[in-house]
This record gives structure tokens, C-alpha cells and sequence, in this order.
């Protein structure tokens, strides 16, 4: 099938819930606020191209490639090999190139479209190091096209009980350095717009699948429109260079 055709295809098309799943690949119906979003406010008609940081299993290099759209797919080693099995199922590897890149470190300029990244902020400035995750900020101002735009998804630092249960329940809970929401803006206070979302309060406490399923429906119903967003656990939304 031709790029041009599947591109017409990835915008009539709308996103089935296995998509959904690929794409996100964990806590689902919380996170997938961030894509609905950026489905909702991207002009597909003005990218060419784009590029994911910390790919792992690829779930958002497969949705910009089913939107038709040029794609590097990254993270910091052998992510053909975590990532290529996803794409080749949705026969989009065409669209695909794969590369070892690290975030604080992005050998582009002026290139991309679109950059797209979900939950690596934490772990990039493990063991308290805010001046590496500024940095990832400013690698992807330099590496983004005037214009283009920062998709972004990551972990906020939320409430006081969810930073005691990530130290008590989560492996790299202590680790991580989880961000707030003042620090976001911080990190993109080069960029020309910039738009916030925040969500997630129960979600985040669920141990299995169906569990965080059932939370982000209570956050969903209630907790979203009545919680403080200092309690939230998301925060999403768009950057323009």
C-alpha cells in the first residue's frame, strides 16, 4: 500500500480500542487522555515527520505512523528490537526508522515536525537531577522545526500519599524524580505556547490492568472535576517551538 493511501486511511480511520492499547500499552484509560487530546488539537495536514523519545515497545511511533506520518522511533539502545514487532504487526515499518538516541543528547536541528514522548522525565532525573531534565527540554526546542511541536505525557510528583506509596510499593519509586507542575511549565518556558492538561488521581493504584481501568473510571466520573491538580498524577498536553 502506498504512504499517500495510508495516510488517507489513518484519518478516516477511528482508533480502535487494541490500537488504544498498543499505543499506551499500560494504565490505558488514564493515559489515553493525552492522545485523545492530541488527536483533537494536531493538524495531521501540517506533518511530515516525527520523532519518539524513549520508545521502548514503539506505541507512539505506531500512532503517528498510522497517521500516515514518517517516524523515528528511539530510545537510548536496541530499540529495533523491542519496537519492531509492534509496527510489523500493523505493517507500518515502512514508515519507520530506528535509532539509538539519547534525550539529553539529540543529534537533530531544526528537523522534526512533531516529538512525542510518555513517562520518561522521572527516570531521565533519577536521583534528584533537575538540570538533566531541563536539558531534554532544550535538546527537543533545538531539535524541533520552528513551529513544530512537543507532545508530551509524564508522571507528576501528585499527593504526598501517592510519592509514600511509589517509595513503599514501586521499584524505582525512591529513584525517580517526579515532576510538579510548576516544573513543567519551567521546562517549557522557551516554547512560544504552551497548554497543560493534568489528570489521574486513583489510577495510579491499581496493581493490575483492570484495576487501574476501573480507578480512571472513578477519576473520570468524579475525581478529575473535584481534585486539586497538585493531586494529579498526569500531566499532558502540547508545546509549540
Amino acid at each position: 500500500m502506498c504512504l499517500q493511501m495510508q495516510a488517507a486511511m489513518a484519518q478516516t480511520n477511528v482508533m480502535t480500542k487494541q490500537q488504544t492499547k498498543d499505543i499506551i500499552q499500560w494504565d490505558i484509560k488514564a493515559w489515553s487522555k493525552a492522545l485523545a487530546f492530541w488527536e483533537n488539537n494536531i493538524d495531521w495536514s501540517k506533518v511530515k515527520n516525527g520523532l519518539e523519545l524513549g520508545g521502548r515497545q514503539g506505541g507512539l511511533s505506531l500512532w503517528l505512523a498510522l497517521n500516515g506520518k514518517t517516524t523515528v522511533c528511539s530510545d537510548l539502545k536496541d530499540v529495533k528490537s523491542t519496537a519492531e514487532p509492534l509496527h510489523l504487526r500493523y505493517n507500518v515499518t515502512s514508515l519507520v526508522k530506528y535509532e539509538d538516541i539519547d534525550a539529553t543528547n539529540i543529534p537533530y536541528e531544526n528537523y522534526f515536525d512533531l516529538i512525542v514522548f510518555k513517562s520518561i522525565i522521572g527516570g531521565i532525573g533519577r536521583n534528584d537531577n533537575y538540570e538533566i531534565q531541563q536539558k531534554v527540554f532544550n535538546q527537543i526546542y533545538k531539535a524541533l522545526k520552528p513551529g513544530g511541536k512537543l507532545l508530551f505525557a509524564e508522571n507528576l510528583v501528585a499527593s504526598a500519599f501517592h510519592q509514600q506509596l511509589r517509595k513503599r510499593f514501586v521499584n524505582w519509586g525512591s529513584a525517580w524524580r517526579y515532576v510538579s507542575l510548576n516544573e513543567m511549565n519551567e521546562f517549557l518556558q522557551d516554547f512560544s505556547t504552551v497548554n497543560i492538561q493534568t489528570s489521574g488521581v486513583l489510577g495510579a493504584f491499581g496493581r493490575s490492568e483492570g484495576q487501574r481501568n476501573f480507578l480512571a473510571s472513578i477519576d473520570e466520573l468524579l475525581l478529575n472535576q473535584v481534585c486539586p491538580n497538585s493531586w494529579k498524577y498526569i500531566a499532558y498536553g502540547i508545546a509549540e517551538k
